[in-house]
């Protein structure tokens, strides 16, 4: 009987991945209006139109009205050029220098419960950083592969086993280097390690090596083995994003473990905040006989991420006021807002930032509120990135 649902349910997901976009064609970005440039670049419109069309990648797109439509590549170039003429000492391409000591950040998203948004917030956050001038790598943990479909790799859809960061970190001589694992994404600036059920194999590999391990054995810890896999492309990105699954276990624990900064999502309803509290004591029970083998994580932040906030729900602001009173400035000041645009964006498996702006009122002043939200968010976030490289 399951198989038999499995089967009739991988079809349906098929027929309606279809109306989004053919199973023949990987999916591909809109193209961006100049007013949406400039808001991205954070300059003029009018600076934007002044610009050259020979610093475009691709022949510029003129859309009905006379309007310049252009693509990520060419907003990636135009920043280039902009950081390339700037005068004042503005950073229009944020990328880290390691030889001022900024480390390669990597941020786990993670939450013991589903349905805390975590696979949205580490979807718009990797997106929105690279919309803000950084190098980022998306890294999908969880088995279900919900990134991986949200960026592009449907697995209902693969014709053929494809690489996942099990490769990267699973034992024996068939590990391969990360770079070998990594793809780029229709999200130009955006790369991706993707998931699919081949990862439960780590969960039953990690123990039975662990049990097994000796003194001096040259396989590293099943803790390392995600740090030291990204050890390898770490001059790549200044950025990574860890989707991790909604459980602790070994994978998260690696995670947890190759993170430089935690960022835990919470619905603020008591059963999720109750949820929470089981996670984090789980969370410290587990660490503790990982740190006894060695490990030593060091996180430079660790924040709680509000999501699916409702402002006008008192017993949702009573708990996120309950939050902050314990938790003061770990609970980030901005809270993802819930969003029919979010949610919409999702029906489409596209994120806001994907979702063209719509000219009708409604509908307009819907996406632009989930888009002010997002931003608000991720700013703050990168303002902890920019903290942590000891940036102004």
């Amino acid at each position: 009987m399951a198989g038999h649902d499995a089967r009739i349910l991988g079809a349906k997901l098929r027929e309606i991945a279809s109306v989004v976009f053919s199973p023949s064609e990987a999916k591909t970005l809109r193209r961006f209006t100049s007013g949406e440039v400039a808001r991205i670049l954070g300059v003029t419109d009018s600076r934007i139109r002044q610009l050259s069309p020979d610093l475009l990648v691709s022949p510029p797109e003129v859309a009905p009205g006379g309007r310049r439509l252009f693509t990520l590549a060419d907003i990636h170039a135009l920043r280039a050029h902009l950081d390339e003429i700037d005068r004042v000492g503005r950073r229009y391409r944020p990328h880290r220098d390691p030889a001022k000591g900024e480390h390669l950040q990597v941020i786990a998203c993670v939450n013991f419960k589903g349905g805390s948004g975590k696979t949205t917030t580490s979807a718009h956050l990797a997106q929105s950083l690279v919309l803000r001038g950084y190098r980022v790598l998306a890294i999908d943990l969880d088995p279900q592969a919900s990134l991986s479909t949200l960026l592009g790799v449907r697995p209902e859809n693969e014709r053929e086993p494809y690489p996942t960061i099990y490769d990267a970190i699973r034992y024996g001589d068939q590990r391969r280097p990360l770079a070998e694992v990594i793809r780029h994404t229709y999200f130009t600036g955006l790369d991706l390690v993707a998931a699919d059920l081949e990862l439960e194999v780590f969960e039953f590999e990690a123990p039975m090596q662990s049990a097994r391990r000796k003194a001096n054995d040259p396989e590293p810890p099943f803790f390392a083995r995600m740090g030291l896999a990204l050890n390898e492309v770490a001059d790549d990105y200044d950025v990574v994003v860890i989707d991790c699954p909604p459980r602790l276990g070994y994978l998260t624990i690696a995670a947890l473990c190759a993170a430089t900064a935690l960022l835990i999502t919470i619905h603020p309803q008591m059963l999720d905040v109750s949820s929470m509290r089981q996670f984090l004591t789980m969370m410290d029970e587990i660490m503790e006989p990982v740190r006894e083998q060695g490990a030593v994580p060091t996180h430079d932040w660790f924040r709680y991420l509000v999501t699916r906030f409702e402002p006008q729900d008192t017993p949702q602001t009573e708990v996120v006021a309950m939050l902050r009173g314990l938790f003061g400035e770990r609970v980030l000041t901005k809270a993802m807002l819930q969003s029919a645009a979010v949610s919409n964006s999702g029906l489409r498996g596209q994120t806001v930032y994907e979702t063209p702006l719509r000219r009708d009122e409604v509908t307009g002043s819907t996406y632009r509120r989930a888009l002010d939200a997002l931003d608000a968010v991720n700013g703050e976030i990168e303002g902890l990135i920019a903290r942590a490289w000891g940036r102004t």
